[in-house]
């Protein structure tokens, strides 16, 4: 494990602090993947709407956006699977149509109540291997860096990604035959 000073001035790419959670997140989530993809046939960003759905109620698209922190674009299409897949329900704002609130089924709500106490115990599981105080202590930085991450100065002065552009720049530049 990297020293504190490692994380503070990396070198290396297992010292870069979103790398290692990045690694920390495809080893522990693919339990998750797992249960998600092989037993209740839906993706993991479907999971993450259903959860948000089923814990705080019926909303709009825009606003299950941010809630996951998922572009709309991205949210819009996921949204669409899991209505294909008769797990969300879209039901037009009769004060303006352009606007739909998403529900979720009865479905959707029995993968939730299945699937949400096993990830729970997941999530135990990892911890458990800390110390009390420790947990708290590592809740407490966590909550702090999201905090940091949240404010502007972190990603003032870079450009916008801008997917369509980069596939257009991709295409351009593999040649035919």
């Amino acid at each position: 494990m990297p020293s504190p000073s490692a994380l503070q001035n990396p070198t290396s790419l297992d010292e870069l602090l979103l790398f290692r959670i990045g690694r920390l997140l495809a080893i522990a989530g693919a339990p998750v993947i797992r249960l998600c993809e092989g037993k209740y046939g839906i993706t993991r960003r479907e999971w993450r709407l259903i959860a948000v759905l089923a814990q705080q109620g019926p909303m709009l698209s825009s606003v299950l956006a941010e809630r996951v922190h998922l572009d709309r674009g991205r949210t819009s299409k996921t949204v669409s699977d899991l209505v294909r897949k008769n797990l969300v329900v879209r039901t037009p704002r009769p004060q303006d149509r352009r606007y739909a609130e998403l529900t979720l089924t009865d479905a959707a709500r029995d993968i939730y109540a299945a699937l949400f106490p096993v990830v729970v115990r997941l999530n135990q599981s990892l911890l458990s291997g800390l110390a009390p105080a420790d947990v708290q202590h590592f809740d407490a930085v966590l909550a702090q860096m999201q905090q940091r991450a949240a404010q502007p100065p972190l990603a003032q002065d870079l450009p916008k990604a801008d997917r369509r552009k980069r596939a257009r720049a991709t295409a351009a530049r593999v040649e035919p035959g």
